[in-house]
């Protein structure tokens, strides 16, 4: 058979070469398929936010809170530390055990209360809850599905939000802790 003969015309021309074509290109796809990741393995990357915990302890005119761990089956998945204009701000994301968002966010922004609101997506109160002998106010964002703890100190902001249950973000609030100024 030459290239120009009528049955390799026939072949590559018209139905049959139509037909031919979609077989391979359906193979191939398949076989992509077959041997691609198929996401069934959860990857959740995780962070190491240390340098920050020390950095924010350092800057902040404010005693910084941060979890005494990593809960159980947590990831840290987040770290910004920003210092604008002599303020501070610490954000700490985390997946939870139930894979929901949850954020730890300290700030001395004056005023203290629109950083809260800004944070919560929210200015209403929806309740209080007693952590470790401490009031902190509840918000809750139903469009946004965002529950927010919020404590507001003399000096700074400190709250916990995200899209994680009350339970959830109460047992980060409960795991909070002063951190230690480090040596200069």
């Amino acid at each position: 058979m030459r290239v120009g003969s009528p049955d390799v015309r026939r072949f590559t021309e018209g139905f049959y070469g139509y037909a031919f074509a979609l077989i391979v290109c359906l193979a191939v796809g398949s076989l992509i398929l077959l041997f691609m990741p198929n996401g069934k393995n959860e990857h959740i990357p995780r962070i190491d936010f240390s340098i920050d915990k020390v950095n924010a302890a350092r800057a902040a005119p404010y005693a910084v809170e941060a979890p005494r761990e990593v809960l159980p089956n947590w990831v840290p998945t987040s770290s910004q530390l920003t210092e604008k204009d002599g303020v501070v701000t610490w954000r700490l994301g985390f997946a939870t055990g139930k894979r929901m968002h949850a954020m730890v966010a300290q700030s001395d922004e004056q005023p203290f209360a629109d950083f809260a609101n800004r944070m919560a997506n929210s200015d209403k109160a929806t309740g209080t809850r007693q952590i470790n002998g401490t009031a902190w106010e509840e918000r809750f964002r139903q469009d946004k599905n965002q529950r927010s703890l919020i404590r507001v100190l003399p000096d700074h902001t400190v709250m916990v939000t995200g899209s994680a249950d009350w339970d959830e973000l109460t047992a980060l609030a409960a795991s909070l802790v002063v951190q230690p100024k480090p040596a200069t």
